[in-house]
């Protein structure tokens, strides 16, 4: 037997040599939960070891992360609920929340890439990532109302607004006002496949942001996320963002969808996120919690398993945790 693979098994440091993948820090994107308050500091009963922060702290949290080697954080907002409606309102607001997150994490460390959701479930009434209107998602209205709202986190020192609503035409519409107000360089990174999923269950629990259960409001995000059966369509809409002015497209959820990743890695050329969501999260802790998984070695398998299937960059509530352990 002339050749044998093991050879280039036998030890650690051979192994190491001739490994195909690698997981650096540039590799991750953090996402961040901002809440109104000072001194806030909520750990998330269903994300262990994840928090939710007021202004002051995230201002020490991203000053950390730069420390660490992470330079790219993802901004999420727990909107209080009598600002919210059916229109988001407070969405616009130049004086909001999340328009002063960004200006917090740009002053406290000015080369952090800032990257913000732009989507209505925060700031809806109803729960629902779009205006509700006879018993469905408005498309076009929603469409018209990500746009100022991204053009809103455009101005407030945002690097690359993150779309992640699934309304059809809303990258077109965010990209041509981006435009027409000047702001050329503002990065989009679209949500392009991202599927209706039962994974985001503790994230609609950090930002109470899960559809309300009333009559005339559709139960589910299933009428614009994409249906979990379907593998073709991913390529469909991401190459439709593409052509809409999308900078980066995003898969979402992570592991369960690493197929589309791998069709998307060889059918586009552009960069390519994947979100491990709240739900790969927690699962994890909890059997880590029970004694039945090792912690570190299976949030390292899960990591590389999604870079090793064409993954750019990663959203990761694990970034902390995986810098932490390959430093």
């Amino acid at each position: 037997m002339l050749r044998r693979n093991r050879r280039l098994r036998t030890s650690e440091a051979i192994r190491s040599i001739v490994r195909e993948t690698y997981i650096t820090p540039n590799d991750f994107i953090v996402p961040l939960f901002v809440v109104e308050g000072k001194g806030v500091k909520e750990e998330i009963n269903s994300m262990p070891g994840y928090y939710r922060f007021s202004l002051e702290l995230i201002a020490k949290e991203v000053k950390e992360l730069w420390s660490m080697g992470l330079k790219s954080v993802l901004l999420f907002v727990k909107v209080p609920d009598n600002l919210k409606d059916n229109s988001g309102t407070e969405a616009l607001n130049s004086d909001g929340l999340m328009q002063r997150a960004i200006k917090t994490v740009k002053d406290a460390c000015p080369e952090m890439v800032v990257m913000t959701d732009v989507a209505l479930d925060p700031y809806s009434s109803f729960g629902h990532d779009g205006i509700v209107g006879s018993g469905e998602i408005v498309n076009d209205d929603t469409a018209a109302v990500l746009a100022e709202m991204g053009l809103s986190h455009a101005r407030a020192g945002a690097d690359i607004l993150a779309p992640s609503d699934m309304m059809d035409g809303r990258i077109f519409e965010m990209r041509t006002l981006l435009e027409d107000e000047g702001f050329y360089n503002t990065g989009i990174m679209s949500y392009s496949a991202k599927y209706a999923s039962s994974f985001y269950g503790p994230f609609r629990d950090a930002l109470d942001s899960a559809p309300v259960d009333l009559k005339d409001v559709p139960r589910d995000k299933k009428t614009y996320q994409m249906d979990f059966a379907n593998r073709d369509e991913a390529i469909k809409e991401t190459l439709m963002d593409i052509e809409e002015g999308a900078d980066i497209v995003m898969v979402k959820p992570g592991l369960c969808y690493l197929d589309i990743v791998r069709d998307l890695r060889e059918a586009v050329n552009v960069p390519i996120a994947v979100y491990q969501v709240s739900g790969e999260y927690a699962m994890l802790k909890a059997a880590a919690e029970k004694g039945w998984l090792d912690h570190d070695s299976v949030m390292m398998e899960q990591v590389i398993a999604i870079k090793r299937a064409g993954a750019t960059m990663m959203a990761s509530y694990f970034a902390k945790d995986v810098v932490k352990l390959i430093s």
